[in-house]
């Protein structure tokens, strides 16, 4: 048998395999509390066959919110709504992160509770369109967020740990990615400020240390994983020397004793097979020494591929975990896998969430 399918020990915790369930928005809460219910409840015990679920990313106070539908863990109804996540997901056999969010500019003042425009590390206008009460409205210009809100976020991240561990999750991951808040403190593309938290290296990563810090006050090392795009995952949002930035913080995370890094990149199933030298994954490996994690377009044979090569300790897949509750299992008897229905991927009840056989 692959090694893909045999347990790994991450810690305190021993994983059934190395296959992940990457974080998946779905935007199934559609209630006013944004709490998770028992239909979310049933999506992450059907795939219980992960080694590894890590949640979809949950924001972390009502101002990190812009993805209408998205569950939270700052409240006492999400942290009731997570216990029976939790606890259907343990009793199915299963382990699951939280994952921290806050989206940053990637927001609307309709959906800030001050109406007031969201915040990012310098003012930015993301491309495109977000869903409001309204409609769905182009996105606006973010304010630059005040050293005192940084200090308001970064304890908002504790708070939700702690919330977390309360509700029974395994462990919580840090989301860095994705051009959010936490990453655009960390891209001289879209951070310009003159204070402490902007130029170098060291600079621009303080905000994500901050949040570490405050983190593993609240929860072991070892249940505390961190999510990195050091590639570029919005149109316009990057940053002009990735390899210094990005190489500093996994330098500085790597003597953490953490549960994981998570690298997430954009790369279609026959990239990662034709052109394996275009991934960022071997890269920071080396300068990585813990558990790490690859996602991002991957097959069965590209994650047997990067686990021979000793590149990755655990391969993530996402949309193949939608329309294939089992899929661990069917990669396992190398079974053709189920397509997903993209016109379902968010909002909608059972249709396309619990109902794939």
């Amino acid at each position: 048998m692959h090694s893909l399918f045999l347990p790994y020990p991450m810690g305190p915790l021993c994983l059934k395999n190395r296959i992940v369930m990457a974080p998946l928005t779905r935007r199934r809460a559609e209630n006013g509390d944004l709490a998770p219910n028992e239909l979310m409840a049933t999506y992450y015990a059907q795939r219980a066959t992960a080694g590894l679920i890590v949640s979809e990313g949950s924001q972390i106070s009502p101002l990190a919110y812009g993805y209408t539908g998205s569950p939270g863990c700052y409240s006492p109804e999400q942290v009731e709504g997570w216990k029976r996540v939790t606890t259907r997901l343990h009793e199915a056999g299963g382990i699951i992160f939280l994952q921290l969010w806050h989206v940053g500019p990637f927001s609307h003042p309709l959906l800030q509770p001050d109406g007031r425009p969201p915040v990012s590390a310098s003012p930015v206008k993301p491309t495109g369109e977000v869903l409001t009460p309204r409609g769905r409205l182009p996105y606006e210009t973010a304010r630059e967020i005040t050293p005192e809100e940084i200090r308001r976020t970064v304890q908002d991240f504790a708070r939700a740990t702690r919330l977390a561990m309360e509700a029974g999750f395994d462990g919580v991951e840090v989301h860095a990615a994705h051009a959010y808040l936490i990453d655009q403190f960390l891209m001289g593309g879209t951070n310009r400020r003159t204070d402490d938290y902007g130029g170098s290296v060291e600079n621009r990563a303080r905000f994500l240390f901050e949040v570490v810090d405050a983190v593993l006050r609240e929860a072991p090392a070892r249940r505390v994983g961190i999510r990195l795009s050091p590639k570029p995952f919005k149109e316009g949002m990057d940053d002009p020397d990735p390899r210094a930035i990005y190489g500093y913080v996994v330098e500085q995370l790597s003597g953490m004793n953490l549960a994981y890094l998570h690298l997430s990149e954009k790369m279609e199933p026959e990239e990662r097979l034709s052109r394996p030298g275009k991934s960022i994954v071997p890269e920071y490996r080396r300068l990585y020494r813990g558990t790490l994690i690859s996602c991002g377009g991957h097959s069965l044979e590209s994650a047997r591929d990067m686990i021979d090569r000793g590149e990755a300790d655990l391969i993530a897949f996402g949309k193949p975990f939608i329309s294939n509750p089992r899929l661990a299992e069917l990669l396992k008897e190398e079974h053709p896998l189920a397509p997903w229905d993209k016109d379902t991927f968010y909002h909608g009840g059972a249709r396309g969430y619990t109902d794939y056989p």
